[in-house]
This record gives structure tokens, C-alpha cells and sequence, in this order.
């Protein structure tokens, strides 16, 4: 975590769908090269009301060979691209009582 603080603590301060719409070709890249798929957005960035200092929350299918080291590596990756804070989730990730909702509502990139 110090790490993040530290290389993000001379950056102007973004709204994480800017920085998601800056990016987004390079996001796209990144899941791919970090071995998921289908990466959909959800949370504060989907329903309009991110600020500086939200989280952008994504949502990525695995694939057979992922692993947590792909996962974990995508999030930090994505961080050090945007310079926002990323929640990379697997609809696996997410609590039973909100996954059909956060599902049925994310938007793809």
C-alpha cells in the first residue's frame, strides 16, 4: 500500500471514469495480458457519482490458467496506469447477497 501512496502523491487528483476513459485502450491491454477476460465496470464510475478518491470497480472473468498473481498484478498495474484506486473483482470474488445484482448491472468496457 505504501507503495501506491507514494508514486500516486504527485498526480492531479482524477474521478476514476476520466482516468478510465483517458485509458482505455491501455485497460484493456493490461486484462489481457494479466489472463482475464470481459471486463465490465460497476460501482460509483457506472452510476455517475465517482469523485476524486473513488475506487474504480471492475469486474473480469478468468480464465483457466489465471491466477492470483494476475489478478493481484492487474490491480496494481491499473493503479499505477490511472493513478486512481482499482477494485479488479471475478463474479466468484463478489458476496452471494449482491452478485446477481453487480452482474446483471455492470456495463462492458
Amino acid at each position: 500500500m505504501q507503495t501506491y501512496l507514494h508514486a500516486t502523491a504527485t498526480l492531479k487528483p482524477m474521478r476514476p471514469s476520466e482516468a478510465l476513459q483517458n485509458h482505455i485502450t491501455a485497460i484493456r491491454s493490461a486484462i489481457h495480458q494479466h489472463h482475464t477476460t470481459n471486463p465490465r465496470v460497476f460501482g460509483s464510475v457506472l452510476a455517475g457519482t465517482d469523485r476524486d478518491g473513488s475506487d474504480l470497480d471492475l469486474l473480469v472473468d478468468p480464465l483457466p490458467e489465471t491466477t492470483l498473481f494476475d489478478l493481484g498484478g492487474l490491480q496494481i498495474e491499473l493503479e499505477a496506469l490511472l493513478g486512481v484506486p482499482v477494485d479488479v473483482q471475478t463474479p466468484g470474488d463478489l458476496p452471494v447477497q449482491i452478485r446477481a445484482r453487480i452482474l446483471a448491472e455492470a456495463r462492458p468496457l
